[in-house]
């Protein structure tokens, strides 16, 4: 530290003045004290111009300090200041300092500063780069962020869509089994249908069959005159049997017989045939009506055979299919 307060002080500092008053008294005459004259006083002498020196490493000056004293630095004062202070002549330390010293102490300073220089740009450096890799890591993060999110999108959008596709598959195929289960009822309605036809080949079961259809809706309708309408192929069955069905509806119903009127313009479609199989059919049976028409009882085969089936529906899938068919 006494270096170093020596070097900021310089040459021109007051210690450096007494020792410059010394040396000075001690080169001049010895004066008699009983002279009269007064003794000429020393005029203080101006301080000299302040150059740097190299600092120690425990007290440096900013670089700013630095940089601005070297401007003002030259060699030759450096040594005239250095003679000073050690109470050197001033001349001979300037004439064995050669320019080669001169420019090695150049070189040091200018390694000095440029030493200093390269550890602040490291240090810079360094910053920068630390904050660069910061703000690199928070940008691929978000960008990360915004993936993940638009991946977990998409694989929601593909779950929604598999289950979709899944139920599509899932009710196409109920609805196969649907439409199985129901080609298959019609298929056995379709195998009574014409298993119906044979009915009207017996012909004396069939007379039977028209009679009990005919007391049956005489029964129903409780009318004393109706109309009777059946398949022309069908007329000489029913005339054969139409006086013992009003005898005997008669004494069921305790009423006198009825009057019934045969149409002979309007009759039931015939059995269906391989020139018409999509046309109106009738398989057999009979239907009555009011003499006014506003009550009417069908009783065909193809009519009750529909209401025995629309009832027994739910019968006939629980024997084909079981108990989730119902």
């Amino acid at each position: 530290m006494q270096n170093c307060k020596s070097q900021i002080h310089g040459p021109g500092s007051r210690n450096n003045d007494s020792t410059y008053r010394q040396s000075t008294a001690t080169t001049e005459p010895t004066r008699s004290r009983c002279s009269r004259r007064p003794a000429a006083r020393l005029a203080p002498r101006p301080p000299a111009r302040p150059f740097p020196i190299p600092w120690t490493p425990n007290c440096l000056p900013p670089l700013p300090v630095r940089l601005s004293r070297l401007q003002h630095f030259h060699p030759r004062a450096a040594v005239a200041g250095a003679s000073r202070a050690a109470g050197r002549p001033v001349g001979s330390a300037v004439a064995k300092m050669n320019d080669a010293d001169v420019a090695k102490q150049i070189q040091q300073m200018v390694r000095f500063i440029r030493q200093e220089a390269d550890e602040k740009a490291n240090e810079i450096s360094v910053s920068a780069e630390e904050e660069f890799n910061i703000e690199k890591l928070q940008l691929v993060e978000a960008e990360k962020k915004k993936i993940r999110q638009e991946y977990e999108r998409k694989e929601k959008q593909v779950e929604v869509r598999k289950k979709i596709e899944y139920s599509m598959q899932l009710n196409a195929s109920r609805i196969k089994v649907l439409q199985a289960q129901d080609d298959l009822v019609n298929k056995m309605k379709d195998d009574a249908m014409k298993e119906l036809l044979l009915v009207s080949h017996n012909h004396h079961e069939y007379k039977n069959l028209l009679k009990d259809l005919i007391i049956q809706g005489l029964l129903r309708l409780k009318e004393p005159a109706v109309l009777l309408r059946c398949r022309k192929e069908d007329h000489h069955h029913v005339e054969s049997v139409l006086h013992s069905a009003k005898h005997e509806y008669a004494s069921k119903a305790d009423v006198h017989e009825p009057e019934i009127f045969v149409d002979h313009d309007v009759y039931l479609p015939p059995a269906p045939s391989h020139h018409d199989a999509h046309g109106q059919f009738c398989s057999g049976g009979i239907v009555l009506a009011s003499r006014d028409g506003k009550i009417v009882f069908e009783s065909t085969l193809d009519a009750r055979l529909e209401v025995v089936f629309r009832k027994k529906l739910p019968e006939i899938r629980k024997l084909l299919f079981g108990q989730t068919a119902a």
